[in-house]
């Protein structure tokens, strides 16, 4: 059925030499074939993401290619002298992309600065405002498994691609021949010609000044007796965090050695993601032998971080919600103290966060933003403020995902600056004879316990994509009356934009943009959330129960858990 393309792409697609040798590999499969050409990579406000190989299904040269000769189709409709800044991880073929990236910009007349070796995505925002650029891409696929990359399309603010510049990128590329309709031009000459410039260390320094000055730390408190350990997970996070945590005082910083160099293969953590326990392996068997206090893992591209936290001889995981919830208690208690809480302070979380950060935010007199999964959501709040001169009021951005953000610097979730946060707030609680885990007790004490944990169905290949519209089609045409042993009472349909709340019959409008989620709140006021991923060929459910009971809680999300995978049948 996709002979013919395939036959053009084992024509002419010779830039290279592993896309030929697997074109050939599969001229008489046609399966392969097919999944490899059966639909071409989307360009949405992420930008793109697949597996690495051959085909209009799959992150290559051209694809890559063909992405930037749109984008520069774009920042040059809008700018007569545009920029892009370019920064790129640790993952295959990351480099190749970049430059092949850059070399198209720059053909198109477009003036590039890109990093001199890889870089955390946040450093890409940064350096797309501090050098007023029109875009920025960040190849990266985050903290998918080895055999994906990505390329992430960043506007001037700094944050994720605009919806509206996304689609006009994506109609550009629609018409583009990536084999006739590409301008390029040598990377080495475009650098020596200064159409190409290599970003200096300067700007490296401002963005680690910035970072610091998120600072809310109490000057009496030893931050030097906090033992930390630290894996960047074979990607960027290595020399920016522990920069960080030498500017602050954290000296006894331990590295996982065999995750501490730039790998894209993942050699010891095949799925590079903080949220699961795999990565975290090594270095619990580190802190077994030197008793530390804090373990730290950043995924690929550092904007993402997670922990454990010593429990006697033991060692815990903490959620993202609930590093969320430590870190909103944390900052709004030391800004009040330090006398930096800004008046009407802002916070901003997803929807699918954690709902004791409500609870925080009220006790403080704070106010709390829902917007939709996605980073870019956030930052568009940001901007928001920023518009109105009152970007001093944010004090955080954060999402279950592991992703958190003080201060408006940059437009993305950033773990460094977490990484910085979570160290300073765990030396703090140590010296009041707490742990980080002590103290989120303190908080479900106060508030209640709000237990929350994710779900996700994959669904490959062309067939599977089906079969996840149909799930949800379901879900949003025939809601579940029951869950578990709860009714629902509430059911918020981001898709159709309304809010129904059964018990008295009224409907809401939801003012958030049309996104394809299902949220149902049930009786005893635990929740549950459905949601495609935007990555990943995934459904995603989002679970929260509630009660003021430990046990009582703990038994409700068991069950919660156990119900949910019938209602995708």
């Amino acid at each position: 059925m996709y002979s013919e393309i395939f036959n053009i792409w084992k024509n002419n697609a010779t830039a290279d030499a592993d896309l030929i040798t697997e074109l050939n590999s599969i001229a008489d499969k046609p399966e392969e074939i097919s999944d490899r050409f059966y639909t071409e990579l989307e360009f949405g406000t992420a930008g793109l993401r697949g597996v690495i190989g051959a085909g209009t299904n799959r992150m290559n040269v051209y694809i890559v290619s063909k992405a930037s000769q749109a984008l520069a189709g774009y920042v040059n409709s809008v700018n007569n002298k545009p920029s892009v800044a370019i920064a790129y991880d640790s993952r295959i073929k990351s480099d190749l992309f970049a430059k092949t990236a850059a070399s198209v910009l720059a053909a198109n007349g477009v003036k590039v600065y890109i990093y001199k070796e890889l870089m955390p995505t946040p450093m890409l925002s940064f350096a797309v405002r501090r050098l007023k650029c029109d875009a920025g891409i960040v190849i990266t696929a985050s903290h998918n498994p080895a055999k994906y990359n990505g390329y992430k399309a960043y506007g001037s603010d700094g944050c994720q691609m605009p919806p509206d510049a996304a689609k006009y990128i994506m109609s550009l590329m629609s018409k583009i021949d990536c084999f006739n309709d590409i301008k390029t031009i040598d990377f080495e000459k475009a650098v020596s010609d200064g159409i190409i410039e290599f970003i200096e260390d300067w700007l490296i320094e401002e963005y680690l000044d910035e970072v610091e000055k998120q600072s809310v730390r109490d000057k009496n408190v030893d931050l030097s007796s906090l033992k930390i350990i630290y894996t960047p997970l074979h990607g960027t996070g290595n020399k920016p965090v522990r920069a960080i945590l030498k500017r602050i005082g954290v000296n006894d910083v331990t590295i996982v050695k065999q995750q501490e160099l730039p790998d894209g293969n993942f050699p010891t953590a095949p799925y590079p993601n903080p949220e699961i326990k795999q990565p975290f392996e090594l270095a619990l068997d580190l802190a077994k032998q030197n008793g530390a206090d804090l373990l730290l893992a950043t995924d690929p591209d550092a904007d993402r971080v997670g922990i454990a936290v010593k429990d006697g001889n033991e060692y815990t995981l903490v959620s993202g919600n609930d590093v969320g919830a430590l870190l909103l208690n944390y900052i709004l208690e030391m800004r009040i103290k330090n006398g930096t809480l800004p008046k009407n302070p802002i916070a901003i979380k997803t929807i699918v966060t954690t709902e004791v950060c409500q609870k925080i935010a009220d006790d403080y007199g704070c106010q709390l933003i829902n917007v939709l999964t996605g980073f870019k959501f956030i930052g568009e709040q940001i901007a928001l403020l920023e518009e109105k001169n009152e970007e001093n009021r944010y004090i955080l951005g954060y999402e279950e995902s592991y992703g958190y953000l003080p201060g408006s610097y940059v437009r993305d979730k950033d773990a460094v600056v977490a990484s910085m946060l979570i160290c300073e707030m765990a030396a703090y609680y140590k010296q009041k004879g707490l742990s980080l885990l002590d103290q989120l007790d303190l908080i479900f004490k106060k508030y209640g316990y709000f237990l929350n944990s994710q779900k996700s169905f994959a669904f490959e290949g062309q067939s599977g994509m089906e079969t996840m519209k149909q799930i949800m089609n379901n879900l949003h045409i025939n809601p579940p009356a029951k869950i578990a042993n709860s009714a629902v009472i509430i059911i918020e349909d981001y898709e159709k934009s309304l809010k129904t709340d059964l018990l008295n019959g009224s409907e809401t409008k939801i003012t958030l943009p049309k996104s394809n989620v299902v949220a149902f709140t049930l009786s005893d006021s635990s929740k549950v959330i459905f949601r495609p991923s935007g990555t990943e060929p995934k459904i995603k459910i989002y679970i929260c129960a509630y009660d003021t009971d430990k046990k009582v809680a703990t038994e409700k999300l068991s069950q919660l858990e156990n119900t949910v995978a019938e209602l995708l049948k």
